[in-house]
Parts: structure tokens; sequence; C-alpha cells
């Protein structure tokens, strides 16, 4: 069950770009009208002038059609350059906003370089075809005009014309598909490299530690011979359709001028009608024109092509409902869960009572992040549902469902703007005062309030350590509070101390509702109401940690072996 649709706030540009692809097609159209017109005028004006009558008429006539011509010209490419942006602009728009509703999902099937490849090549590349559509008609109607022209001069010079015409479909229709070909496997190789890059510079401390600069570049550089091949097979796909063109082009024209200078000395044409002739001869050759366009066109279509494979991959569907009253009750029944083919999750059976604190552990591949990600509805599963106080996630509203569930994380997102900003960010913004009393409960006020502008300091410019990170997270969740907190190991980077100030925090209650943990020690699962143990995509057991610590297979998730509760690692 979906939510009503709601406004595109993109909708607007969209709909001011069909507009505009209106006006340049309607543009562009009269100036191939314009250039039409323009031959038969200075034919005439060239009589009237080699008779010895007075031209002056059309010789305003002609003044006029080239003052047009300049001004739709300017027009068309103000209209053009407005609309490639536009629709640039829209593109991407649309596709970040999907890419963040689809969530890990869509970095895990494409890549994070292979996404922002797309996002900025691409969509400026997919941006230029309506433009480009808007003015192929245009482009057809001057070779079109230019042969109905010639018959009306007369009929022979349409029929030399129209003997090559095949021959110029041909060219044309073999330049569209093997460009499209060579286009593709350009964007594609280039989405590879893209990819190389952004791991390398994800994992540029590792490269430096491991010394192995010069491999990785050779790696992310290793499909530049492709990428070459590529390149170069689509400019000698479109440099041989273009000579061709040319070599045809020119000899239809001769033969055009050979037959009107034939019917000139038989007085069936005037010498103003000849080089009209000659004029309209060239208009209707204009293949030069029609080969840009298709291979712009083709180039679009690739793009397009490649957005609308990010595009349809699915993203999550929201419900019509909101939540009952409750303490924030979390459910998972047969909760299963695949990633590469393998059940991470298999068939999980989980209760959390209203306004506990439940850590989860278990080794690492256990599927505790996974878990962490379904509890919130960050992933859906393969089978089975997740529901809130009795309610199925699936069947809130988007609004609802994040208002409801917090999260923090290991490695936060301090996205651009002031701490006040990053800590602040969420469906609604929390007061200033809440703001600083969250970052008090994450331990995290005294550090940021020694920042150069406290809470107003930008984060790009707020030097921290990772756990000064992590606690910037934690207060974020903590200010937006919920019903269901959920800390996917996000207490890791953490000293004892302040760990142990938080999950005493967190265990003691207060605003924070029913709190889910993801724990790696043994102390943090010592201080939880119960603790889930995970074990190969099954939960093994839930209970309090003291019970379960009597396990020997419990204490090797801690890497202890027969220490009691009381001397688990802290």
């Amino acid at each position: 069950m979906t939510t009503p649709a709601e406004p595109d706030p993109a909708t607007p540009a969209a709909r001011h770009s069909r507009v505009h692809c209106v006006a340049l097609c309607l543009v562009s159209t009269a100036a191939t009208g314009a250039g039409l017109l323009l031959p038969a005028a200075l034919g005439r004006a060239l009589d009237l002038l080699l008779a010895e009558a007075t031209a002056t008429r059309w010789v305003l006539y002609c003044a006029g059609l080239v003052l047009l011509l300049a001004l739709l010209d300017a027009c068309q490419t103000v209209l053009s350059g407005t609309v490639d942006a536009r629709t640039t602009a829209w593109l991407r728009r649309r596709l970040a906003g999907h890419v963040l509703d689809v969530g890990p999902r869509a970095a895990a099937r494409f890549g994070p370089g292979d996404l922002v490849a797309r996002l900025v090549g691409n969509a400026a590349q997919a941006g230029t075809a309506p433009a480009a559509r808007a003015t192929l008609v245009a482009a057809l109607a001057g070779p079109v005009g230019g042969v109905v022209a010639l018959a009306l001069i007369d009929p022979w010079l349409a029929g030399v014309f129209l003997t090559g015409m095949p021959v110029l479909a041909l060219l044309l229709r073999t330049l569209s598909r093997n460009t499209s070909e060579c286009v593709t496997r350009y964007q594609e190789v280039q989405g590879r490299m893209a990819s190389a890059l952004a791991e390398a510079i994800g994992g540029h401390r590792t490269v430096a530690a491991a010394g192995t600069a010069d491999r990785e570049t050779a790696r992310i550089l290793r499909p530049l011979p492709a990428l070459s091949g590529a390149g170069h097979r689509m400019w000698q796909v479109q440099g041989r359709a273009a000579g061709q063109a040319v070599a045809v082009a020119p000899l239809l024209q001769l033969s055009v001028v050979a037959v009107a200078g034939v019917l000139l000395t038989r007085h069936r044409l005037s010498v103003g009608e000849v080089l009209a002739a000659w004029r309209y001869a060239v208009l209707a050759a204009g293949v030069g024109v029609l080969v840009g366009q298709l291979a712009g066109l083709a180039r679009a279509r690739s793009a397009a092509g490649r957005l609308a494979e990010v595009l349809t991959e699915p993203a999550p569907a929201h419900g019509p409902l909101r939540l009952p009253p409750g303490p924030g009750r979390l459910e998972l029944r047969g909760v299963t869960a695949r990633r590469g083919g393998r059940a991470v999750l298999d068939g999980v059976d989980l209760v959390v009572p209203g306004g506990t604190t439940l850590a989860v552990v278990g080794r690492s591949g256990a599927g505790k992040s996974l878990l962490a990600a379904v509890a919130g509805r960050l992933a859906d599963p393969d089978a089975g549902e997740v529901l809130l106080d009795g309610m199925p996630l699936r069947e809130l509203t988007h609004d609802e469902l994040r208002r409801a569930v917090g999260h923090a994380f290991e490695r936060p997102a301090l996205l651009t703007g002031t701490v006040e900003d990053a800590i602040g960010l969420g469906p609604a913004s929390p007061s200033p005062a809440r703001i600083r009393e969250a970052a008090r409960t994450a331990r995290a006020d005294d550090f940021v309030r020694r920042l150069p502008q406290g809470y107003d300091t930008l984060c790009a410019d707020a030097p921290r350590s990772g756990g000064e990170s992590q606690r910037l997270g934690l207060a974020r969740a903590f200010a937006h509070g919920g019903r269901l907190l959920i800390l996917d190991d996000a207490l890791s980077s953490l000293d004892t101390v302040t760990e142990a100030h938080i999950t005493q925090a967190l265990v003691s209650g207060g605003r924070c509702g029913t709190r889910l943990l993801i724990a790696h020690r043994a102390a943090t699962a010592a201080r939880a109401d119960a603790v889930a143990w995970l074990d190969g995509g099954r939960v093994r057991a839930v209970g309090p940690h003291e019970e379960l610590w009597r396990d020997a297979g419990y204490r090797a998730v801690f890497g202890e072996s027969g220490q009691s509760a009381e001397e688990g690692p802290s």
C-alpha cells in the first residue's frame, strides 16, 4: 500500500522546460522557414536587377529575412541552452532523490563512483535530448523543404536530387545504430573507472599505509585502453559518416546545378531561379546538420538508458497509516534477509518490550547491522515483517516512520552546515535547547563549546576525532527521540568512561523509548536489560547477559573463555 503521490518539487521546472521546448521547436521551425524563403527572394531580386527593373522591395525582403534569421538563431541558442540546463537539473534532482530513496541497494548494485558518473556526466548528456528532439523537426524540415522548393522550380531538379536520397538515408541509419553502440560502451567504461577511483579515495589511508599508490593508480587506469578504443571507434563512426555524406552531398548539388544550367539554356529557368535552385540543393543535402544532431541524440539516448537503470531500481513504498499509542514494542516475525544470494538473517523471531534496552551481539558476519537496518526499515526483509506497537513498518507513512525511529551509526554522516544543523538534521528541527540537552546526554557539549564558534561552527571547520563524530551522531539521535532508538555500533569509537555514561543514560530510559544496541563489548551488553545472541543469521538465545555468560560460545563472541560476567571485558 502506498501513500498518495506528493508534489514533486521539480515539477514546475519540468513544466517550464516543456514550454521552452515548444518555444524552441517553433523558433527553429520559423528559422528554417525563413531560410527556405531567402533563396527565392534572392533569385527574384537578381532577376529584377538583371532586367534593370526596380528591385528595392525584394532587396529589402532579403535584408529583412537575413535579420530575422540572425534574431531567430540567437533565440534558438538561448532557448537550447535553457532547455539543456533545466532538463539536466531536473534529471539530477530526480536521480539523486531516487538514489536516496532506494538507499544502500543503489550503491551496492552500481557502486558509488558509477552513481556519481551517472549523476554528473550522463545526466548532462541525457539533458540535451529534449532540445535536440525539438530542433530535429526543423533539421528535417530543411531538407524536405529544399526538395519541395526544387520541385516547385522544376520537377526535373527534384527528380535528380531524389535519385541520391536513398544513399543519404542509409548513411544516417548506419550512423545512428553504430553511434549508439559506441557511446554505450564508452559510458560503461567511464563508470567502471569512476567506481575504482571512488574506492581508492575511500580507502586512501589503507593505500598510503600499504604503499600501493602506484598499484592503485594502475588499477584505476586499467580500463583506459578500452575507453580510448571506444572513443576512437565513436569518432571513427561519426567521421566516416560525415566523410561519406560530404562526398555524396556535393555530387547531388552539382547534379542539380548542372540540370538547372541545361534548363537555363533552354529558357525554362531564369538566372535567379538557377541561384535559388543551387541554394535549395544545399539545403536539401544538409546531411551535416542531421549527422551532428543524430550523433547527439544517440549519446543522449545511451546516457538516458544508464539513468533509467538506476531509476528502475525500486524504492521502498510507504503506507498511509500512523502509529497507535504505545510504548515502542518492537517485533520481528520470521524475518529473512539475503545479501549476495546468502541468507544473512534466516527466519529471525525477536520481541523487544516497549521501554527496554536490548543489546544484539554476535560474531562478525552474524547479521547484526542488517538486523538493525531491517528493524528501522533502512532495508526491507525478503520475507517476514517488522512491527512497532503492533503496526507493520511498511504500512506507516514515511514521516511517521522517521519520527518514530531514530538511528545512530558507527560512522555518522555530518553533512554541510553548522554543528547545530548536523545535530538537528531530521524530519522536524528540534529547538536549540533540545539540541544542547541531547549533546550533553551524548557527552558532546563540552568539546562543541570549545570549537571556534561553538554550535555555530561549520562541520567542515570543526576538527574532531572518530569518537567525537560518534558523539555528534548520538546527539542527533537523542535530539529527535522517537519510540525506537537503534544504535548500530554507535559506541565503538568511544572511550570506556564515555561509553559507560552514555549507556547508563540509555538504560535509564527517559525520552529514548525502546533501545536496540548493536554491541561488541561485554560491558555494553551487561548494562542492557536483555541480550539477543545472533549466530549464523539466527537468534541463538535471548536473556540477561549474566545468564548467557555461562555459555562458553557466548563468551567466545567477546573473545573470552572463562571469566565471570563481572570480570568480562569493558
